[in-house]
Formats: C-alpha cells, structure tokens, sequence
C-alpha cells in the first residue's frame, strides 16, 4: 500500500553577494583586453542585454564575489577548510534546513533520513549528507546523490520511496549548489549562467505532519536519456592523465542550442504523461514550479503542457534574480511562489538537465 507523503516545509540559503549583468561583463571584458592587448576587441566582449534577452537572467547570488570579478581570477576564492571545520556545502544546507524544519514545524530529532542531492559535490567521502546528519544531530542515515539540475526531484522521489518502505517517516533533502565553482567565466557562451543557492524540503509521512499546509505528493516520475550535450569531466581519475587535467572540459560545458531543442519536447511530454497517469490534465494545474536554466525555454515548456502561454504567476520565475541555482531552481520557485495556493490546488515541481534527466513531482496543496 502507498503511504501517503506530505512536503511540510521548505528552506532557502541565499549567499550574501549578488553580481549583475553589468558587473560580470565589465569582469569579463577587461580579461578580454588583457588578453588581447592592442587590438579591437569589441567582437569578442560579452554584453550584459544579450545575456538577458538570451537567458532571462539579470544578476546571480554567489559565495565569493571578488574572485569571479578579478579579472586575474575570475573562480571563487574560498579558502580549503580542515577536516574538522564544518564544510561549506553542509554549512549552506544547514542554514536552509533549518528554516525548512522550522517552517514543517518539526525538529531534527524527529528526522530519519537526510539526502543531499546537488549536482557538483565537494568531495567523494565522507558524504556531505552525513557531515549534515552530524551536525544537526539527526539519528538514522544519510547519502549524497547526484543526478545533476534534477537533483532535488529524484531525490524527493527517494524520501517517498524511504518513507513507503517504512525505513523512515520524515526524511529532510537538501541541494546545496556551489554552481559558481564548476563555471569558466573566461567563456562568454557560458559565464552568465549559474549561480549559488541551497534549498531544504522536509517530506513526512502523512499521519505524523503537524505543520498548519502541506502539500500531498500525488506521484513523482523519473526519467533520464543519456547525452553529451551537458558534461562536467572533473574526476578523480583526471590526475591519471596529467597531459588533460586542467582542459576546459573539466568545467561546466553544453550544446545549449542542441540542449534546448531536445529537452524541451521531452519534459513538456514526461508532465504531460505524468499528469495522465495521475488522472489529471493540464487545466488541473494551478503552477508549474519549472527548473530555472532559461526563461525561453520555460516558456515553451509551460505552452506546449497547457496549451498557452502561461502567466508570471502559472510559471513562475526566479531565474532572473538567482541565474541558473542547478537543482536548487524549481524548489526555489517553489519555497518563494505558494502563497497563493488554496486547499485542493494542483501543481508541478519540474527539473531537467544533464544526463539528460527529467524529475517530476505533483502536488495537492492540502
């Protein structure tokens, strides 16, 4: 039998410095002419209505502003801590846990699990997700996952799956994104994209939720495509061939035309598909809380799953404030566009990204 599942709070961790457009590009341009002194180089700058047209975002929250804009740097500067400091990852996920269990109006030590889902973890091991269990002192078990910008869904589709086998009856995840720390922004097709956040979602089994809302999880669905067209080649084996291991696909790279022309029709079928097995149609959602890589293609998405164009408050958006977050977008959008959700309402949580990956997770305000 299915235990039903409830999402009874939700927690977000903005870093304290935030970088326009404008500031990027000015960063960006000036390693421009310092790398090309002497010459025109107004075909290779970057441009700060470009990025906005093109992507939707206008600035980005980040850990470390200064390094991304020295142009001598141009990466994060954050400091190695030793092993018995508290990471940054796990400092980041406990700040939005802690909002996240205070807002399902429970504690950690009514907490059986913990499951980190980002796409770019700090280290293999020990996991992140116990350093978190750890210093929230949670009983039970943790585990690290990674299934890139779908993260967050597939590892909420995990707590469900955590609780129905009676191995848990609250399970906290949490996506702590240091996005800023796998980008090149010495590459102008790419250098606006991302941005850093970590968001919390504590998922109950129904009979032990005591918070005033929460969300029914009607059904979550996984699916994923294999591609290269989004790739990170940072490894541990990358020491073994020492003549590549500082090349450029050791960051962040993608095909963003080739991404956006094959994701699109798929996650606007996989809502479409998991809505009718759901027994829903599109005129039964109230919003569909997107990833937030880009305004175009979320657009299209919401089109092609309702049949029109959606309004701000059908999908909303958070991509220009927080750029690209990874798997910390949709649950972003999430935690800040609820509000206005009535007993009864419907709506999606939807990521996608490399793999390619698609999670989706439908919701009944309740």
């Amino acid at each position: 039998m299915t235990i039903p599942c409830l999402i009874t709070g939700t927690g977000l961790y903005t870093p304290p410095h935030a970088i326009s457009n404008d500031e990027l590009v000015a960063s960006f341009n000036a390693w421009i002419d310092q790398s090309h002194p002497g010459t025109d180089n107004t075909a290779l700058y970057s441009n700060a209505a470009f990025i906005e047209k093109a992507s939707g975002i206008k600035s980005r929250f980040v850990v470390d502003k200064k390094g991304i804009l020295d142009p001598a740097v141009m990466h994060p500067l954050l400091p190695e801590r030793d092993n018995e400091t508290l990471s940054i990852q796990a400092e980041m996920a406990i700040a939005a846990a802690n909002d996240a269990l205070q807002q399902a109006g429970t504690t950690a030590a009514d907490i059986q699990a913990v499951i980190v889902g980002c796409s770019n973890l700090q280290r293999p091991y020990p996991a992140i997700a116990i350093e978190v269990q750890q210093a929230l002192g949670i009983d039970g078990f943790a585990f690290d996952m990674n299934v890139a910008c779908s993260s967050a869904t597939f590892a909420i589709a995990n707590a469900c799956a955590l609780i129905n086998s009676g191995q848990a009856g609250r399970v906290l995840v949490v996506n702590p994104e240091i996005c800023s720390g796998h980008l090149d922004f010495r590459d102008r097709d790419c250098h606006f994209i991302f941005g850093d956040a970590a968001t919390a979602i504590v998922v109950e089994r129904e009979d032990l939720a005591t918070a005033t809302q929460g969300y029914a999880i009607l059904g979550c669905q996984m699916a994923t495509v294999f591609s290269n067209n989004i790739r990170n080649n940072r490894g541990f084996l990358n020491r073994t061939h020492p003549e590549t291991v500082n090349s450029r696909d050791k960051l962040f790279m993608q095909n963003g035309r080739k991404v956006f022309k094959d994701v699109c029709p798929m996650v606007a079928d996989h809502i479409s598909r998991h809505l009718a097995a759901t027994g829903l149609d599109a005129g039964a959602l109230k919003k569909l809380w997107l990833h937030q890589a880009n305004l175009s293609m979320n657009q299209l998405i919401a089109r092609k799953v309702l049949g029109h164009d959606a309004s701000a408050e059908q999908a909303p958006v958070i991509l220009d404030q927080y750029a690209n977050t990874s798997s910390a977008g949709s649950i972003i959008a999430f935690h800040l566009h609820r509000q206005d959700f009535d007993k009864g309402d419907n709506g999606v949580i939807c990521s996608f990204g490399a793999g390619y990956s698609i999670g989706s997770v439908l919701l009944r305000a309740c």
